[in-house]
């Protein structure tokens, strides 16, 4: 039986074909099963003569559900995924996704014994509740409802549940204010409106649902980068559809190219004028997920540096040095090791001393929640040359590295590499290490004393919201301007998520949620922080008037309490 080549697509001959086969199967029950039948084995052919849409803006709202070609595709991969893998669903809204993905998991409902399914959206009322149509419920409702009664099992219908007393199967809904399909056991579940989840309650939904079934279905328009589903929508693993309005016949008549190189049509110049702002265009339209952030870095720039700048490092290992005198021997090549350089190491392991080098760097915890990072760069090429990363390296042991790589890229004068770091924090046990090594060329921020209008310096960048915001806005001109050359390609796609934040500062979109099961295997904004604080530094040492033998040792520190005991004991001998 190949009944779907039959059904016609145009609106009026569709509905007249709907309704003469309707009759007609009325009238001849032999009719009907066979119809029964050619629905169960073909889901394109049941959904485009007996499924209906509802759309309030269309006179009565009941459409007759006629797909195109391209929601053919997609609902072909949709209904092969179910209950074999997961699957992530991006689009542009208006693409009928919601009613495409519901229509698959009814028809499995409906034709297939035994299956159990999960609806998830991120409240009640979208699950299910009497006469919302953004309801997933009401949508299935809708179509019963509109369906004859001879195709129709004989089901049961209750809150949150909707089952086939004819076969078995049972389709729930659940919202996200819990744990999510905890301990059970499901064919698929669909999670609508991914994006939208509330960011803590879309990373539970993650944990709880991966054992609960083989198949998730991920159904979404983009909302930045900072959510569970940015994550499953950049696995490359996960197999992927994408719903894009220029997919759609209606919304891509007479398309063109602006003079950006971007593809446009009369309809999407009508939606961009009705959206508030850009990001609503990038998170609605686009299935633009850095654009629908409030992005501090402009895409197209990041974009730029991706394809025309960044490159794989020469060179990847570790930096071996004494344990005692922290002084460097040489480099040791690893794939898997820490330090990775853009600029090779002669034949001893041993770089170049014939330019001046700056280091900047981000400290974390070094428990594995975020990433300890050092950028180091060419202050007279703007070249960054190399990047230590890693989630693991107490901020006391980063320190005694750090003094090694400084000593490392010392130039021809016998200058250590110029060291600026964020100071609050892990910064203080790296900044006691440093200093007490005796490395002196290092940053310091200067101010006035409020009580004694006396001058002070201290070791170390100290950020508040606004100078945050300057110092990203510093690195992001140097981008900008070619003076800060980034080679890593990992750092520009952690720029990519760095956002102003509701307080009117600038933030990673990671750091906006408590919950983080990833920890340091996703990004958190450590590199750009680290080539930021490089970028300042470069600026800094081109300017810098400060002897680097000289240091104000900070109040507190292990260096200033041990410098007062050796002090109280040259006072008790003296005595």
């Amino acid at each position: 039986m190949h009944y779907y080549e039959q059904v016609p697509k145009d609106m009026q001959k569709n509905l007249r074909y709907r309704a003469n086969v309707i009759l007609a199967a009325k009238q001849d029950r032999n009719l009907a099963e066979e119809l029964w039948i050619a629905c169960s084995r073909d889901i394109l052919f049941y959904i485009n003569t007996f499924c209906w849409t509802y759309d309030p803006r269309v006179g009565s709202g009941k459409i007759p559900f006629v797909t195109y070609d391209f929601q053919d595709e997609a609902i072909l991969e949709m209904a092969d995924s179910m209950g074999k893998r997961d699957l992530v669903i991006k689009k542009s809204r208006d693409m009928g996704a919601s009613w495409m993905l519901l229509n698959v998991f009814e028809w499995k409902w409906h034709f297939m014994p035994g299956q159990s399914f999960l609806l998830v959206s991120r409240n009640e009322d979208y699950v299910d509740k009497p006469g919302n149509p953004k309801s997933l419920f009401w949508k299935i409702d809708f179509l019963h409802q509109n369906q004859p009664g001879w195709l129709l099992p004989k089901m049961t219908r209750t809150k949150l549940r909707l089952t086939n007393e004819s076969n078995g199967s049972t389709i729930d809904g659940e919202s996200t204010t819990g744990d999510v399909a905890r301990g059970d056991r499901r064919t698929a579940i669909g999670l609508d409106e991914f994006a939208a989840f509330d960011v803590d309650a879309g990373y539970r939904a993650l944990a709880s649902t991966r054992d609960a079934t083989n198949s998730r279905i991920f159904n979404s328009t983009p909302a930045g980068s900072g959510n569970a589903f940015y994550d499953m929508a950049h696995k490359p693993e996960l197999t992927q559809i994408t719903l894009h309005w220029t997919q759609h016949p209606e919304k891509n008549k007479e398309t063109y190219t602006d003079e950006h190189g971007k593809v446009r049509s009369p309809w999407y110049d009508a939606e961009c004028k009705r959206c508030a702002h850009p990001q609503e265009v990038a998170q609605e339209l686009d299935i633009d997920f850095s654009g629908s952030d409030y992005q501090f870095f402009d895409t197209k720039m990041l974009d730029e540096i991706e394809r025309e700048v960044c490159k794989p490092p020469m060179a990847a290992g570790e930096l071996e040095f004494d344990r005692d005198s922290l002084a460097p021997s040489g480099f040791s090549a690893n794939p898997k090791g820490r330090l990775q350089l853009w600029r090779m190491p002669d034949d001893f392991g041993n770089i170049a001393n014939d330019r001046k080098y700056v280091i900047g760097v981000d400290i974390a915890t070094g428990t594995g929640s975020s990433n300890s990072v050092m950028s180091v760069a060419d202050s007279m090429t703007g070249e960054k040359v190399a990047e230590f990363c890693c989630p693991n390296t107490r901020p006391e042991e980063l320190g005694r590295y750090a003094v090694a790589l400084g000593r490392y890229f010392r130039d021809a004068n016998g200058r250590d590499a110029y060291m600026i770091w964020e100071a609050p924090g892990p910064g203080r046990n790296f900044g006691d290490v440093v200093l007490e090594s005796g490395y002196r060329s290092i940053y310091y921020r200067e101010q006035e004393n409020l009580v004694t209008k006396v001058a002070t310096k201290t070791p170390g960048w100290w950020p508040t919201k606004d100078s945050k915001r300057g110092l990203y806005g510093d690195y992001r001109r140097a981008l900008q301007s070619k003076t800060f050359i980034n080679y890593s390609l990992p750092a520009i796609r952690e720029a990519r998520e760095i956002i102003f934040s509701v307080n009117g500062g600038v933030t990673h979109s990671r750091s906006v949620r408590n919950f983080d099961p990833s920890g340091a295997r996703e990004n958190h904004g450590d590199r750009p922080t680290a080539d930021a604080l490089c970028c300042r530094g470069i600026g800094k040492r081109k300017n810098s008037t400060t002897p680097i033998n000289t240091v104000e040792v900070p109040y507190g520190s292990m260096l200033h309490r041990r410098n007062v005991a050796n002090s109280r004991k040259r006072d008790k001998k003296w005595w």
